[in-house]
C-alpha cells in the first residue's frame, strides 16, 4: 500500500512520487521545464508558469503508474528552498509547497517540509542502499553537484531535519552542471546537455590529465569554460573538448574528496546530483576512490522520492 507523497517543483523538473514504506517500492513521475533553444536556464516566472501547468500532469502520470497497488496516503513530503540555510529561496518551490500544504489540510494527513538538497541526498542514500547511515545515525560526507551546486556537505544526524548540513567545501564561481551546459550549447547541444556531452565524450581516443583548481577545501571550474572556449575557437573535435571538460569535473571531485578526507578520515562519501548520472565522472572517481556510493541514474536527476523518503522518515514508517 503506497502510502508517502512527494513533490518537487525544482528550477529543472516537476516531480512527483509515491512511495510503499513497507516494502520500498517507489514511483515517481517527472517533466522537464521547457528551455528554449541555444539558452542555458529559464527565468523563475516561466519556472512557476510551467510547474502550475505540469503538476496535475506529473500525478495524473505517477497514478497511471500505480494501477492497481492502491494508496492511502499518511503524510506528505515536499522541498520548500534549495538548501536548509537563512535566505535559501527560489520562486519555483512556491508551486510543490501550495499543493502540498493544500492537500495535506483537505486530507488532515501530516506535512513535512525540508530541501531540494536533502531530497538529492536521500534519494542517493535510497537508490545506493545506504539508507542504514541514517537509521544508524552515522555521520558521512555528501556532495550535491548539479547545474546550481557543487557543495561538498558534512551530514551528521538531526531529529528535525533528519541530518544536518555543514558545507565544508564548495565552488566558488561556476558550478559542474553549469559548466556542462554551458560548455554543451557552444558546441551545439541542446540543454541539458550532460547526456550528450556524455555520449560525445566517449567517442574521444585522447588522455588528459588537468590539474583542478583548488583554494583550501573549495574549487574553481571558471577556468574549465575558458579552457574549453579556446579549444573551440582552435577547432578541435567536439569529442575531445567534452572528453577533457568530463575528466576536469571528475578530478576535480576527486580532489575535493581527498582533502575532505584529510580531515574526516575514510567517512563514507555519497554522490548526488544530476552531473553524478554520468558514467564517465562516476567511473573515474570509483577508480581512485574507496568507500563511496552513488545515485543511480533515475535518483541522480531532479526528483521527488527524496522528499517523499524525508516524510517517511519522520512519520516513523520507516
Amino acid at each position: 500500500m503506497l502510502n508517502v507523497l512527494g513533490i518537487d517543483t525544482s528550477n529543472y523538473t516537476t516531480s512527483v512520487s509515491l512511495i510503499d514504506t513497507e516494502n520500498m517500492e517507489v514511483y515517481q513521475s517527472k517533466i522537464m521545464l521547457p528551455v528554449k533553444s541555444g539558452e542555458v536556464g529559464i527565468r523563475q516566472s516561466d519556472a512557476v508558469f510551467h510547474h502550475t501547468k505540469q503538476l496535475p500532469i506529473v500525478i495524473s502520470e505517477l497514478l497511471k503508474k500505480v494501477n492497481d497497488n492502491g494508496y492511502d496516503i499518511k503524510a506528505v513530503g515536499v522541498s520548500k528552498s534549495p538548501r536548509l540555510v537563512k535566505g535559501s529561496y527560489m520562486p519555483c518551490f512556491l508551486v510543490g509547497e501550495g499543493f502540498a500544504e493544500s492537500y495535506s489540510k483537505l486530507c488532515g494527513i501530516d506535512l513535512y517540509k525540508t530541501s531540494h538538497q536533502v531530497g538529492h541526498i536521500l534519494a542517493a542514500l535510497f537508490s545506493a542502499d545506504r539508507l542504514d547511515l541514517i537509521k544508524n545515525k552515522e555521520y558521512f560526507i555528501a556532495f550535491h553537484i548539479s547545474g546550481g551546486t557543487t557543495d561538498c556537505l558534512l551530514c551528521k544526524p538531526s531529529k528535525q531535519d533528519v541530518f544536518s548540513i555543514t558545507q565544508i567545501g564548495t565552488s566558488l564561481d561556476l558550478k559542474a552542471g553549469q559548466a556542462i551546459d554551458r560548455i554543451g550549447v557552444k558546441l551545439g547541444f541542446d540543454f541539458p546537455c550532460g547526456a550528450e556531452l556524455e555520449k560525445a565524450a566517449l567517442l574521444s581516443e585522447k588522455s588528459y590529465s588537468p590539474k583542478p583548481a583548488l583554494k583550501d577545501n573549495n574549487c574553481c571550474l571558471s577556468g574549465l569554460q575558458n579552457i574549453c572556449e579556446k579549444m573551440i575557437e582552435d577547432g578541435e573535435q567536439p569529442c575531445d573538448i567534452a572528453n577533457f571538460c568530463l575528466t576536469y569535473i571528475s578530478n576535480t571531485i576527486i580532489a575535493m574528496s581527498k582533502r575532505a578526507r584529510e580531515t574526516y578520515t575514510n567517512v563514507p562519501i555519497v554522490f548526488a546530483g544530476g552531473v553524478m548520472s554520468d558514467k564517465i565522472i562516476k567511473e573515474k572517481i570509483s577508480s581512485e576512490l574507496g568507500n563511496v556510493y552513488f545515485s543511480q541514474p533515475e535518483f541522480s536527476c531532479d526528483n521527488a522520492v527524496g522528499t517523499a523518503l524525508f516524510a517517511a522518515i519522520k512519520k516513523e514508517l520507516i
